[in-house]
């Protein structure tokens, strides 16, 4: 189920974004945090792959040749509050999660002005006490 949530669905905006997104463009896949750098996910490797594999794709993308004229960004969220999350993890500490108007607000700002974000960066979403910051 990850690889077809994260790999296949990022190939398929990839072949959309490659044919229909002009230079002032911009593609955005969603990795995680949980995934950039040495860090492991134990007890989770398909997904590690699958999000790992995304990351990847952003890396490729983002660089001359790819087929990809537009800005290819990663946005490496933790846990995104949703109402199905809030489900599966009752108990958990919600205001370290990310609202999902936090992330549009992003979105919207970059997609505004592609020059605001940087080609190829992987973008970590930190929500703490209820406030989120873009590292």
């Amino acid at each position: 189920m990850s690889i077809s949530q994260s790999i296949e669905s990022s190939t398929v905006a990839a072949g959309i974004a490659a044919k229909y997104l002009k230079q002032d463009g911009l593609l955005v896949l969603t990795g995680a945090s949980a995934v950039n750098g040495a860090k492991g996910t134990p007890g989770m490797v398909g997904y590690g792959l699958a999000k790992a594999a995304v990351h990847q794709m952003v890396a490729s993308l983002s660089m001359d040749g790819s087929g990809v004229a537009a800005s290819v960004v990663g946005i490496l969220p933790t846990t995104i509050d949703t109402p199905s999350n809030r489900a599966g993890m009752p108990n958990a500490d919600f205001s370290s999660w990310t609202p999902t108007t936090d992330i549009a607000d992003q979105l919207y700002a970059w997609a505004a002005d592609s020059a605001s974000c940087e080609n190829g960066r992987l973008y970590t979403f930190v929500t703490e006490a209820g406030k989120t910051r873009i590292e």
